[in-house]
C-alpha cells in the first residue's frame, strides 16, 4: 500500500539567524520551543548566502546561488536563470496544490512562474496580516478530504528591521548577541529584536495550532528556518557563523519527530534533495545538496564534508566566497576594499554605536582563518599563523573547486551588474545613498535611490 504522501509547511522569517529560545537564548518564543521539542532541531545548519534573496534561492532551488543565477537582491533587479528550478514547481508537477502565503523574495515577476498555484496579496507584510489567512488556507485543506497533498510557502517580513518600539528600561536585561560589545545602544537594539521575534513565534503558534486542531499534524512535515545572520553589524551579509547560521526545525513524516538535536553539519540546500527522498520521486538534475535522511535515521552521522557559502551583490558589492567544515572555516573576499561595506549593513542602534567608535575605519582581512574549536565565535584569524598553512592551503583549493565545479562566475573576475539591477557604491554611508544602475549596454549610471530599495 502506497503512504499519502505528506503536505509540507514552510515557514521562513527575515534575519532571524538561530535567535530563538531552542537554541538557548533567553528570548520569547515558546512555539519555536514547542516545534523542537516534537521534531528535530538542528544544531549546525547554515545557509548558502548570509544575504536575502540568494539564500532563499539556495534552499528553494537545491543549489548555490550563483548556480541558481541570484547574486543579488530581487527587488533590486536579479533574477533566477530558471524559474522552474523553484521547488514548487517540482512538488507541483508531482500533485502538490502549491499555495503562497506572504513573501517570497525570490521571484521578480508574478509567483505563479516560480510554480504557485495559488498566491495572497497583502498590501500590509506584518504577522497579523499574513498568519490569519494562512490558518485559513490550512482549515479549508483539512475540510477537503479528497484535496491532494498541500504545500504551503509562508513567508514572514518578521524579524526585518525596523523593529518595533520597545521601552528603554526593556533593555536592562537584555544580552547583545555575541559579535557586539555590552552597552546601552546594543542592549536596547536587542530589546526591539526580542519584540519582533515574539511577534513572529505568535505566527508560528498559529499555524501550529491549526495544525493540530484540523487534525493534519501527523501528516505534515513542517519546516521552519530564516534566511540568514540577525540584522546586525558583522552578523547578516557575512561568511562568518554570525551570518550563515540559521535556525532549522523539521517536524513530521520521515522521520523528523522526538524532540531530537542533530549536531551534523548541513546547509539549507540540502533541504529540496531531503524533500524528494520523502516523498521517493527523482532528484532534479541541477540540485548540488545532500538528503538529510541518513543523519535522521541514524545510519551515518554527517552528510557533508564540508558546506559553502557566498555573497555577490547585496545593497552593494562585496564579493566573498567561504567554505566551512566542523573544525575549520575559511572566507575569501574577492575585490581590494578593505574596510566594512556600510550600505550591506541594516540602519539601527548597534550599527551608529559601532560607527561612533570607528567602525568604518577598521580593516577587514582578505583571507579569514577560524578554529570553530578553539574560536567558536570567529574572533582570531589565523591565516597568517605558520602552524595553520597547509590548513589554509587545503580549505582555499577545496573552496577553489567548488567554485570551478559550480561555474561561479567570480572566478573571470569581478561580478559583472545584471541590466536594470540597482546597487549602492560600496564607499557610501547608507543603503539609502544614491543607486548605481546597469544600463541594457552594459554601461552604468547613478541616480536617487527612491528610498524604496532598503
Amino acid at each position: 500500500m502506497t503512504t499519502p504522501r505528506p503536505n509540507i509547511l514552510y515557514v521562513h522569517s527575515h534575519d532571524t539567524g538561530r535567535y530563538v529560545s531552542p537554541y538557548g537564548f533567553a528570548l520569547d518564543t515558546p512555539n519555536y520551543q514547542r516545534l523542537a521539542g516534537e521534531g528535530i532541531l538542528f544544531r549546525q545548519a547554515f545557509t548558502s548566502a548570509p544575504t536575502c534573496s540568494p539564500s532563499r534561492a539556495g534552499l528553494l532551488t537545491g543549489q548555490s546561488p550563483h548556480s541558481a543565477g541570484m547574486l543579488g537582491l530581487t527587488h533590486r533587479g536579479f533574477r533566477l536563470n530558471d524559474p522552474s528550478q523553484h521547488l514548487a514547481t517540482t512538488l507541483r508537477d508531482n500533485g502538490y496544490q502549491t499555495g503562497l502565503y506572504g513573501i517570497q523574495h525570490v521571484g521578480s515577476g508574478y509567483p505563479t512562474e516560480l510554480g504557485y498555484q495559488h498566491v495572497e496579496e497583502y498590501e500590509d507584510r506584518s504577522w497579523s496580516s499574513i498568519a490569519p489567512r494562512a490558518v485559513e488556507a490550512i482549515r479549508r485543506h483539512g475540510e477537503d478530504a479528497a484535496a491532494g497533498p498541500l504545500f504551503m510557502d509562508v513567508g514572514f517580513v518578521e524579524t526585518h528591521r525596523p523593529f518595533p518600539l520597545v521601552d528603554p528600561a526593556d533593555g536592562r536585561y537584555v544580552r547583545p548577541p555575541a559579535p557586539l560589545p555590552d552597552a546601552p545602544e546594543t542592549r536596547y537594539d536587542m530589546a526591539a529584536y526580542g519584540e519582533s521575534v515574539r511577534q513572529l513565534d505568535t505566527a508560528l503558534g498559529m499555524l501550529l495550532d491549526a495544525l493540530d486542531e484540523d487534525g493534519l499534524a501527523e501528516t505534515t512535515l513542517v519546516i521552519a528556518t530564516t534566511d540568514h545572520g540577525i540584522a546586525f553589524p558583522l552578523m547578516k551579509c557575512n561568511c562568518t557563523d554570525h551570518g550563515t547560521g540559521v535556525l532549522l526545525i523539521m517536524r513530521g513524516p520521515g522521520g523528523f519527530t522526538g524532540g531530537r538535536v542533530c549536531d551534523a553539519l548541513v546547509s539549507q540546500v540540502d533541504i529540496f534533495p531531503t524533500i524528494c527522498d520523502i516523498l521517493q520521486i527523482d532528484h532534479p538534475a541541477w540540485l548540488q545538496g545532500t538528503s538529510l535522511l541518513p543523519v535522521v535515521d541514524g545510519t551515518q552521522e554527517e552528510v557533508n564534508e564540508e558546506i559553502f557559502a557566498e555573497v555577490s551583490y547585496h545593497a552593494a558589492y562585496e564579493p566573498q566566497r567561504a567554505i566551512r567544515t566542523k573544525r575549520w572555516t575559511y572566507i575569501r573576499r574577492f575585490d581590494d576594499r578593505q574596510l566594512p561595506v556600510l550600505p550591506n549593513c541594516d540602519d539601527g542602534e548597534s550599527r551608529d554605536y559601532l560607527l561612533a567608535n570607528g567602525w568604518d575605519q577598521r580593516p577587514i582581512d582578505r583571507e579569514q582563518l577560524y578554529d570553530n574549536v578553539f574560536d567558536p565565535n570567529q574572533n582570531r584569524n589565523l591565516i597568517d599563523d605558520p602552524a595553520h598553512v597547509e590548513v589554509a592551503s587545503d580549505l582555499h583549493q577545496r573552496l577553489r573547486a567548488w567554485m570551478e565545479r559550480t561555474d561561479d562566475p567570480l572566478l573571470d573576475g569581478p561580478v559583472p551588474l545584471p541590466a536594470g539591477a540597482a546597487v549602492n557604491d560600496p564607499a557610501s554611508r547608507s543603503f539609502l545613498d544614491e543607486l548605481i544602475i546597469a544600463n541594457d549596454d552594459g554601461t552604468t549610471r547613478r541616480a536617487p535611490n527612491p528610498r524604496t530599495l532598503r
